[in-house]
């Protein structure tokens, strides 16, 4: 294998590959990064068995090809090598089988490789009906949804987030039983078969940040046990989690006794200075009070002292609430709405608190209050 390519190019690829490297893994050539050159260009490959990423650089005006063939390179070390030269161009060429000499005008690196033989069988196969949506959209999705799923592996299921796709519409949950986030979407399609899975979170949220924020349509194509993610030239596979994900349709209230309507940034900036003085940054609980037009936050601490923070919003009725929440949690959930105006209803003092967009109804967060007596 000998081939000269472009340095921005193949660190771009590497970059997108690496993050299904895993320092933890009993496999030691899946600590390596496959490359598998051909006339057509070269394909980047690296799996942690959890999620596969491979990513296919075209000839075309990127490099040139002298030899072709396959090798496996550590993946730490390839990386920081193609990072750190300064050149243009890098080249990259296999002597006597397993030894890999990298190298620029000035700069020389010689490796030891492992053969591509010894690299499991990566299966990354499509479907035949693809569900189709856009970047941009599943994107969103991820980032707005994903942080309220759980980490503890005790409950596997709420590590995921749960997607149904029923025709047209695509709905996401996730939940870690303190609050829920739910986006719900119209696709262009109607889906033939009906899908009720759950993909780990950590695996999405690595997806989202390597997805482009393009109108460009992506592939999913889902199996028994895994889904496969396609788009430009990169194709990233995920395992799913097996388990019946919580009906989560009855936590929502119907009625509300108050909503209040604010600005997130406002509030956001409210909650967050009253969570100074609360000692575990975890569960740092403040407590929300109406009294007419104006919204009060506070907190106290033994150690620490107290605060109030207090701001002027529209109520719907009369009606006042007090209630106390996870400040983090509640911050988290306002974070994920896009446009700055949000309605937070309250159907009760120990009933779950629901925010809800002005101008995007399809994205609904749930917190569930916290008893302070």
């Amino acid at each position: 294998m000998k081939l000269k390519i472009k340095k921005e190019i193949l660190q771009d690829g590497l970059n997108k590959v690496s993050k299904a490297l895993s320092s933890k893994t009993l496999i030691p050539v899946l600590s390596g990064i496959k490359f598998d050159l051909s006339k057509k260009g070269l394909t980047l490959t690296a799996s942690d068995n959890d999620i596969t990423i491979q990513n296919f650089i075209e000839a075309k005006d990127v490099m040139d090809i002298e030899t072709e063939g396959s090798i496996i390179i550590q993946g730490k070390y390839v990386l920081d090598i193609v990072r750190k030269l300064p050149d243009e161009y890098i080249n990259i060429e296999v002597i006597d089988d397993l030894k890999i000499l990298i190298y620029t005008e000035n700069s020389e690196f010689n490796l030891n490789g492992i053969s591509q033989t010894e690299y499991p069988n990566v299966n990354l196969e499509e479907s035949k009906k693809p569900i189709k949506i856009p970047n941009n959209i599943f994107k969103s999705i991820i980032d707005q949804t994903a942080f309220a799923s759980s980490n503890d592996e005790s409950r596997p299921v709420l590590t995921g987030l749960n997607f149904k796709i029923n025709g047209n519409i695509l709905e996401c949950n996730a939940t870690d039983s303190y609050r829920l986030a739910r986006k719900t979407i119209q696709l262009d399609q109607v889906v033939e078969e009906s899908y009720n899975i759950i993909v780990p979170s950590k695996n999405l949220i690595e997806l989202s940040k390597i997805m482009p924020d393009t109108e460009d349509l992506m592939e999913l194509h889902v199996f028994n046990n895994k889904i496969l993610f396609k788009f430009e030239n990169l194709l990233f596979q995920s395992r799913l989690i097996s388990g019946t994900y919580p009906n989560t349709s009855n936590l929502l209230p119907e009625d509300s006794l108050l909503t209040v309507s604010t600005t997130v940034s406002s509030l956001y900036s409210v909650i967050d200075r009253a969570s100074i003085l609360t000692s575990d940054k975890e569960k740092n609980v403040v407590t929300l009070e109406t009294d007419d037009n104006k919204l009060f936050v506070r907190s106290s601490s033994l150690e620490l002292g107290r605060v109030e923070e207090k701001m002027v919003v529209e109520k719907d009725n009369d009606e006042n609430i007090h209630i106390s929440f996870v400040a983090k949690y509640m911050m988290e959930a306002l974070r994920s709405f896009p446009s700055d105006n949000v309605d937070i209803s309250f159907v009760g003092e120990i009933k779950p608190i629901i925010l809800k967009s002005k101008e995007d109804p399809t994205l609904v967060q749930l917190v569930l209050p916290i008893r302070t007596y």
